[in-house]
């Protein structure tokens, strides 16, 4: 079984490098084996038909000598452009572009990411791993003082604050551009309530304040957090939230076992489909629907797993049937 660590780093890739809707120049030859930051092509050219061994080894040499070099754009996808140098393909995260303007909008990027299809680039190599098939270049650390960048990273400390800016909002998170080293807020962290996609908080270009999670300088890695800058509801909710109490809040979610209320930002409660209604009915939505505004008892209160149980029917007057059902059984009914 993976570890933590192991699954962070896979997640990482899969965002940084997510190309199912990669634009390319040139249809690329693909390698058994070979990935998508680290891909070599069949080329026509002599530097091409390199052994791959050969690329690897002098792609090595240049990450050990720090050597600038010039890479030629062939594509893009939404986490930078893919490029390729003498027949080995790599990646340019788009925090590592120079030039690059923000922009909020998905289209407009896309746009501006094709712009450079076609011309060439220089930048150094921030990863190599061929057994990953990984090869990562900056465009602004060749243009940038690497000594500057590594003090940068040196002073990165877990539990800082630092200010940045998002370069890449995706399914599994936003990258955040800290001055020229790029962080990782994963989607569990943008927020202390539940979101259906980071771009519901964020977006390209969004100057953002980040709590500092965890610094990985072998691998270049850093762990942020948004919601870690605000306090924690969870961490006072008994204060606001009491067994009996009748509270009131907006339903955010409909499904087969019950509904979620967001009662306030990061706080949701459980109305269990035995909690809805009285009677039968087919399905929840039956009896409530999104954004819908309900008042709803609260029944337990579960600190340590963040649950809060809500009744709804609890709430209700009783039906006329209900009131038939109390009668004394001699009793006179009067229209």
């Amino acid at each position: 079984m993976g570890t933590m660590a192991d699954t962070f780093e896979e997640g990482y890739w899969h965002a940084l490098l997510q190309d199912e809707e990669a634009v390319v120049a040139d249809p690329i030859v693909r390698h058994d084996g070979d990935e998508a930051a680290g891909r070599s092509s069949s080329g026509t050219s002599a530097a091409a038909s390199r052994s791959i061994d050969v690329l690897w080894t002098l792609a090595q040499q240049a990450c050990d000598g720090d050597q600038v070099l010039t890479l030629n754009v062939t594509g893009f996808n939404r986490g930078g452009l893919l490029t390729d140098w003498q027949g080995l393909h790599g990646f340019v995260p788009s925090s590592h572009l120079l030039g690059l303007p923000a922009v909020a909008d998905e289209e407009q990027r896309k746009a501006e990411f094709a712009k450079r299809i076609g011309q060439q680039l220089q930048a150094k190599v921030i990863e190599l791993d061929r057994a990953r098939g990984r090869f990562v270049l900056s465009e602004r650390l060749a243009h940038n003082d690497r000594a500057r960048i590594e003090l940068l990273l040196a002073d990165m400390q877990p539990g800082q604050q630092r200010r940045g800016v998002v370069t890449t909002v995706c399914d599994f998170g936003a990258f955040v551009d800290l001055g020229g080293i790029e962080g990782l807020a994963h989607i569990s962290e943008i927020s202390w309530g539940r979101i259906n996609h980071p771009a519901d908080i964020l977006r390209t270009g969004q100057a953002v304040d980040v709590y500092v999670m965890n610094v990985d300088r072998s691998q270049r890695r850093i762990a942020l957090s948004v919601k870690r800058l605000q306090p924690d509801p969870w961490a006072t909710v008994t204060e606001r939230y009491q067994i009996d109490q009748v509270v009131e809040g907006i339903i955010s979610t409909v499904v087969d076992f019950g509904a979620f209320v967001r009662l306030e930002e990061g706080v949701e409660g459980l109305i269990h489909i035995s909690e809805l209604a009285e009677g039968n009915f087919f399905h929840p939505r039956n009896v409530v629907h999104e954004n819908e505004v309900v008042k709803a008892r609260v029944l337990n209160v579960d600190v340590a797993h963040r649950r809060l149980g809500l009744s709804l029917r609890q709430t209700q007057p009783p039906t006329r049937n209900d009131e038939f059902a109390f009668r004394a059984p001699n009793s006179e009914i009067h229209d």
